[in-house]
């Protein structure tokens, strides 16, 4: 009696593995969707100019902050975020804010400059593209580039600098409104 029981086929590892390949393609098909997502966003933003530098004299730092940066968006709408000449790439980054402008050094990512007088506004907000934090968690900058307002979302590693920040920027914005633009 003993010989008769046999224990049925635990695994049917064809079938497994069959089943485990399916799964990775389809994974990696998905992700192939996304990356073809974001290239297409960026092509739709190739109108968008080319970054400015930062000038070799800038003039003496006001303020910096060590925090990240979480991206770029249009002006006013928070989820439509700007992917063109890596604005889209969130990163470590270290902002210097001169009388020249901001300058923001991103390490693995393209730094970028903004000029003075392409400052627009400084706010603290809870939200850009993908990252929502509390209320007044980002220092939210707005400036002009090319013929667009975008809206760059920074957050120092000490959330109590986002004040000063926004109190200076907007003073500065304040000085230099009398310059065209």
């Amino acid at each position: 009696m003993a010989a008769e029981q046999k224990s049925a086929e635990v695994t049917d590892w064809a079938g497994r593995l069959g089943w485990v390949a399916g799964l990775l393609l389809f994974i990696a098909f998905v992700y192939w969707l996304m990356r073809q997502g974001w290239k297409w966003r960026g092509s739709l933003q190739s109108d968008l100019p080319e970054l400015p530098t930062a000038p070799e004299h800038a003039g003496e730092a006001r303020l910096t902050l060590d925090g990240r940066y979480h991206g770029s968006t249009t002006a006013g709408q928070w989820l439509d975020r700007i992917v063109a000449h890596g604005l889209g790439t969130r990163s470590r980054v270290e902002l210097t804010l001169t009388d020249a402008g901001i300058e923001v050094v991103r390490p693995g990512a393209n730094d970028f400059f903004i000029p003075a007088e392409a400052l627009r506004e400084a706010r603290l907000d809870k939200g850009i593209a993908g990252k929502v934090l509390a209320e007044g968690g980002l220092l939210i900058v707005t400036w002009a580039h090319g013929e667009k307002l975008l809206d760059s979302g920074f957050r120092s590693d000490r959330a109590a600098e986002h004040a000063a920040w926004v109190e200076t920027l907007n003073n500065m914005i304040k000085t230099t409104e009398g310059t065209a633009r």
